[in-house]
């Protein structure tokens, strides 16, 4: 096929033929009449391999401009699942910065609460926006309850802890028995003794617990003096005492303590409490059964809420005439509680019979039941304050000459129930008087 030809003008020189510049910068000479578009294009074959090396240029100039100028956001290309008639510079969506990952926090030493953080010693990488996240990472700690369907070991110490105290057949008090003079029976079964020392200087956890109803009005003087010189006497450093009052509500007039002035200031503030001025709200046993002398809740109270969370020697003495009188705990749940905070109690039997005229309401076998069941004893006062100073001396002298057997049991059944317990003690072939606990409640699951 044959180009067209090109009108030439009158100089010979084709209209609208542009005049090629050489890199000289002269005029290259037109196209000669008759000559066609084709054959001038051999002529300028020259020129045109030197096209590709000013190509080269450009393009290189290009790229420097383009790496100085600050980077263009899009796309020069259509993507290839672009809808048509899309443009080519179609700027993609925006990607959202990854989230900052927080820093690690250990997980609270609790058993419930599970830490979703990841270890510092393993850093989770971030995922990149192409790809979803992967799940959170477990945390390299230990988990407070074990993965479903493994089973986890559970070991129980079942070691039952018996203080007791010896007497002779005199009624004193015997301190220098040894291992083999005693045997521990539980349900009539003889155990095995893992331990058999004297205790003199245990460490000992002891709560008074004052009547100050009505019907201790006249005698409470006395009871404060003897209980706050008893105090004064007996604790040391380690020991450590608290004092409840109860009438018609039992309150707590000085928590644990080592200083027994701070017990004397409580003992001294203890007022005698009723709900109205007439004896029915005291002790005096009435039809309508008022509150007025919470003696059983207090041993419930101080056994629960005081001693049971104390280990070592245990021990609580009452002051009272012995008469409950509205509690809602009975004698039995009272004598089941001291027995499971393992405390020894001991009764002063203190009662005015003023108070009462003729009639005596002590209640000395409701006392007797309560401290032959944990391993203490009655001390009858009655309206003889004098007494109460010797009273606290025999007290003081077993909680300093006690001894203090262990053992496993061979019931080796963890249900709740309740083991029956008896100490034999001999000397020199005569049998001796143990002074303790009659049981005590297994440990249950």
């Amino acid at each position: 096929m044959k180009l067209p030809q090109t009108p030439l003008d009158g100089g010979g020189r084709g209209l609208g033929s542009p005049a090629l510049l050489p890199r000289s910068g002269g005029l290259q000479p037109s196209l000669q009449r008759g000559e066609s578009v084709l054959s001038g294009c051999h002529r300028s074959g020259s020129n045109r391999a030197l096209r590709p090396l000013r190509l080269a240029f450009l393009l290189l100039g290009f790229s420097l401009l383009t790496l100085a100028a600050p980077p263009v956001r899009g796309q020069l290309a259509p993507q290839p699942d672009a809808p048509p008639g899309q443009g080519e510079l179609n700027p993609p969506p925006l990607q959202q910065p990854a989230p900052a990952q927080p820093e690690f926090q250990p997980a609270a030493p609790t058993l419930s609460q599970h830490s979703s953080q990841p270890s510092a010693a393993s850093p989770q990488p971030t995922p990149s926006p192409a790809e979803p996240a992967p799940p959170p990472a477990k945390p390299d700690t230990l988990q407070s309850r074990p993965p479903t369907g493994i089973t986890t070991l559970r070991v129980s110490v079942n070691l039952v802890d018996l203080f007791f105290v010896v007497h002779d057949k005199s009624g004193k008090l015997v301190p220098n028995l040894t291992r083999a003079d005693c045997n521990v029976f539980e349900d009539d079964k003889q155990q095995t003794l893992k331990s058999f020392t004297a205790q003199t200087d245990l460490p000992l956890s002891i709560g008074i617990l004052l009547d100050t109803s009505v019907s201790q009005q006249r005698v409470l003087p006395a009871e404060q003096k003897a209980a706050s010189a008893f105090l004064h006497r007996i604790l040391r450093p380690t020991d450590e005492s608290f004092l409840i009052s109860f009438d018609v509500t039992a309150d707590l007039l000085a928590d644990w303590t080592s200083n027994p002035d701070d017990l004397e200031r409580a003992l001294d503030a203890a007022q005698i409490n009723s709900s109205s001025g007439n004896y029915a709200n005291g002790t005096l046993p009435s039809i309508t059964k008022p509150k007025g002398t919470l003696l059983y809740d207090a041993v419930y109270l101080a056994s629960n809420d005081k001693l049971r969370k104390e280990s070592g020697r245990k021990a609580m003495v009452l002051l009272t005439d012995g008469q409950d009188e509205g509690s809602e705990e009975k004698l039995q749940s009272a004598i089941e509680a001291a027995q499971k905070a393992d405390a020894v109690v001991y009764v002063l039997l203190i009662s005015d019979p003023g108070f009462y005229g003729t009639l005596d309401f002590s209640s000395d076998g409701a006392m007797r039941k309560l401290v032959e069941a944990t391993g203490g004893a009655v001390f009858p006062i009655g309206k003889n304050g004098k007494k109460l100073p010797a009273a606290f001396d025999a007290i003081e002298s077993q909680l300093r000459t006690e001894y203090q057997a262990t053992y496993t049991p061979s019931n080796p059944v963890q249900d709740g129930s309740y083991r029956h317990i008896r100490v034999a003690c001999q000397q020199n072939g005569q049998p001796l008087k143990v002074q303790a606990r009659q049981g005590y409640y297994a440990v249950s699951h």
